[in-house]
């Protein structure tokens, strides 16, 4: 969508031959005549993000910038970050789902959220060949280049992910580790190390967040009255603190601050 001031932003879908590899594009654009400040939210995927135009920049959480060039890659995105765009920046996100990263290179970033060059990971500078590609072509045109541009560098899924697949989408009172190693006569470490070396987090890691999730969309559908106590009970936090701790973990902000926050950006 486009407001007013000139500013753009929108979620593109993926086609269905690529609904496991991405499950969204991302596409933003600043062209009015000031910075725009935005934040990625916590998502636990991997993002590959092209910058065209104006450098784009990052805030880490000891205040750091890292100026984005060409192509960075941000993940697994495990909390809240700020970014700042330019005017004349223009930035495409590409979203990893589940295993997808690990089949294009064959390992996930080891350094968290700090942005590492794509080329780094790949041999030759393919990505930066790729940027220059996109940067030459219309808008319009540069998913369906990405996508025509990563079919031959996608592996097939390996079968030790097969097993851990059908529970990446348990409930958070649902630890699968167990499940998984009884079923297939492994030990629990290995299951741990296979999670972790496929999809870049543990299943540990995984449940606490979905257990957040559920915490803000119970507090989004009852705004006015936010019962905290109910959202504590229904989510299985062992008390306030620990759910206004997870609140400052991967948002940065209390749940008060959160309430506040949302309200501004809806009005």
């Amino acid at each position: 969508m486009e407001n007013k001031s000139g500013s753009s932003s929108f979620r593109m879908a993926v086609p269905a031959e690529f609904e496991e590899v991405f499950t969204h594009f991302y596409i933003s654009g600043n062209n009015t005549g000031e910075t725009i400040h935005k934040t990625f939210l916590p998502s636990f995927q991997t993002m590959m993000v092209f910058s065209f135009g104006s450098e784009v920049s990052f805030r880490s959480d000891m205040g750091n910038r890292i100026q984005v060039g060409k192509c960075i890659i941000l993940g697994p995105v495990k909390q809240s970050f700020g970014y700042e765009m330019p005017s004349g920046a223009e930035i495409l996100v590409a979203n990893f789902r589940d295993d997808a990263f690990y089949r294009f290179f064959g390992q996930l970033p080891s350094a968290g959220q700090t942005p590492i060059e794509p080329d780094g990971l790949h041999r030759g500078n393919c990505f930066t060949e790729l940027w220059y590609l996109l940067k030459g072509i219309d808008p319009d045109g540069r998913v369906p280049l990405i996508l025509d541009f990563c079919r031959p560098y996608l592996k097939d899924r390996e079968s030790a992910f097969g097993e851990i697949m059908p529970y990446r989408d348990a409930s958070a009172a649902f630890n699968p580790i167990k499940v998984i190693a009884k079923a297939t006569k492994q030990s629990e470490r290995t299951i741990q190390l296979n999670h972790r070396k496929y999809l870049g987090y543990t299943a540990k890691e995984i449940s606490r967040y979905r257990r957040f999730l559920k915490a803000v969309d119970l507090l989004q559908n009852d705004l006015a009255r936010a019962n905290w106590f109910e959202i504590i009970d229904a989510c299985g936090y062992y008390d306030q603190s620990q759910l206004i701790h997870d609140f400052k973990h991967y948002l940065h902000l209390s749940p008060k601050q959160y309430l506040k926050f949302h309200q501004d950006v809806c009005r």
